[in-house]
């Protein structure tokens, strides 16, 4: 009896245990899972930092080092052609007004010397009408009549030009005297094309307008 009795006590304190006590426990086992959760989640955070370092640093940076190259070869070659532009404009106006003047200006006496440098300064097809001008025309008649002529270009602008084709428009001023006869003056504008050969602004077209 005094066994039964036993057992029915602790049976009955089992049984009677107070609410308090399950949830006690369910508290202490589901704080258990959040601080484990919690350490997974700190885990795997720290885990990640390492990670995104690394795409950081082997992915961003060198696509960014590699963008900041391509722009400034880009502006590089952009300042330079721009600079190429402005030496091809500021070179070829300089050719046409040299060679223009060298082209129109002579003396009676030095006219065939005067004209042959000028011819140097051509190519193509209207060095060749020059030279033939000049030869049948200009030169006997400079000769025989003791006439001189000085050009000169009071203005001058680019129209076009490239590294190696350049147009530009000229105003021309040419005094030609003949004899002992007072000079007569001729105002004209002129287009003139170039081309450059060997490193040379020569004239290729020269068009009154």
């Amino acid at each position: 009896m005094t066994s039964m009795n036993g057992t029915n006590a602790v049976m009955l304190d089992a049984s009677t245990l107070p609410d308090d006590a399950d949830d006690e426990a369910s508290d202490s086992t589901e704080a258990v899972v959040s601080d484990a959760e919690g350490t997974n989640a700190s885990g795997s955070a720290e885990r990640r930092r390492p990670r995104v370092a690394r795409v950081f640093v082997y992915g961003i940076l060198p696509g960014l080092a590699l963008l900041l190259a391509a722009t400034a070869g880009y502006l590089k070659w952009v300042d330079s052609t721009v600079r190429d532009a402005e030496l091809a404009r500021a070179h070829s106006v300089q050719a046409a007004v040299d060679s223009t003047i060298a082209m129109l200006s002579y003396r009676p006496d030095t006219v065939t010397q005067n004209l042959a440098a000028a011819l140097d300064r051509m190519t193509g097809s209207f060095r060749d009408s020059y030279a033939s001008l000049t030869h049948d025309v200009v030169i006997p008649g400079a000769t025989q009549r003791q006439i001189s002529a000085v050009a000169t270009v009071p203005a001058a602008a680019a129209v076009s030009a490239t590294q190696t084709h350049a147009v530009v428009l000229l105003y021309v001023n040419q005094t030609t005297t003949m004899g002992s006869d007072s000079p007569t003056d001729t105002a004209s504008r002129v287009k003139v094309t170039l081309e450059k050969v060997n490193d040379r602004w020569l004239i290729s077209q020269f068009e009154p307008i």
